[in-house]
């Protein structure tokens, strides 16, 4: 059964990867590489600030560092320890069909630390600005499935490992905006 549910991973990374076009090549790109994101972090920095002020600012901050740590080092441990499961782009049966555009590939890739960082951030900031900016949780949303199947164009990741780190990624988000609020409370409203 584990077999089978890997070898549709490769069907469908084959497909989805096999989508891409030089066209969107850098667009891709783009999405995959998370320093390009700084414009919209700087956005939501504005917007915590606007919200909670510079001590507040200051607690979310560290809420949201925890946050991608812990996304990161999850996927770590997973990747390296746990599963050992190697990115499309070492397998060489995978090398001669598929696409791959990313400046590097890691040894090993389940699940995507990029899919639960990008997916544990949106629901950290949806949950955070929920009812000021309701809009706000599916623009979110869609930006953390973009950063996902970035990594599967890109070539370094299977669909199975994005779609794990969205979940994880989902978990921790609302893991850690429940710690930020509890801080929020009882260290920067009273």
């Amino acid at each position: 059964m584990i077999e089978q549910l890997l070898q549709y991973d490769t069907d469908l990374f084959i497909y989805l990867n096999g989508l891409g076009t030089p066209a969107w090549d850098g667009f891709w790109k783009f999405m995959s590489h998370k320093f390009y994101q700084a414009p919209l972090y700087a956005i939501l920095l504005y917007l915590v600030y606007k919200k909670y002020g510079v001590k507040g600012t200051l607690f979310t901050l560290l809420a949201i560092a925890l946050l991608i740590t812990a996304t990161d080092q999850t996927a770590n441990l997973f990747k390296n320890v746990l599963f050992k499961r190697p990115r499309p782009c070492r397998v060489e049966a995978i090398n001669e069909i598929a696409r791959f555009l990313a400046e590097r590939c890691g040894r090993h890739g389940y699940f995507s630390a990029h899919a639960a960082s990008s997916m544990g951030l949106a629901f950290f900031i949806g949950k955070l600005f929920n009812r000021d900016y309701k809009i706000l949780f599916p623009i979110m949303i869609f930006w953390a499935i973009l950063v996902g199947y970035s990594r599967i164009y890109v070539g370094v990741h299977y669909p199975g490992d994005v779609i794990t780190g969205m979940v994880i990624g989902a978990i921790f988000g609302t893991l850690f905006y429940k710690l930020q609020q509890f801080f929020i409370q009882k260290w920067v409203l009273e």
